[in-house]
């Protein structure tokens, strides 16, 4: 299992509505609307990093309103 936060910028005025779109994405445990140069972050899980990258994040930047994301995969240190 891998788990990763989401950074997410957006256009302005789009933050809330991100916001709900992405809680709405199958594997998203957390999002939240933060302050500072992001505007949402997510936390999500997946089976691997390529299941990652197509179920959770790509599904992220196609969300209107969005316009950068960096992924961010947990250690298990």
């Amino acid at each position: 299992m891998v788990s990763a936060y989401i950074l997410i910028q957006t256009e302005v005025g789009k933050a809330s509505n991100v916001t709900r779109e992405i809680g709405k994405i199958k594997g998203i445990s957390a999002v939240d609307g933060v302050t500072g140069p992001y505007d949402v972050i997510a936390r999500g899980e997946a089976a691997d990093l390529d299941e990652l990258a197509k179920s959770i994040v790509m599904p992220i930047q196609a969300v209107e309103g969005v316009t950068r994301t960096l992924t961010c995969p947990v250690l298990q240190l």
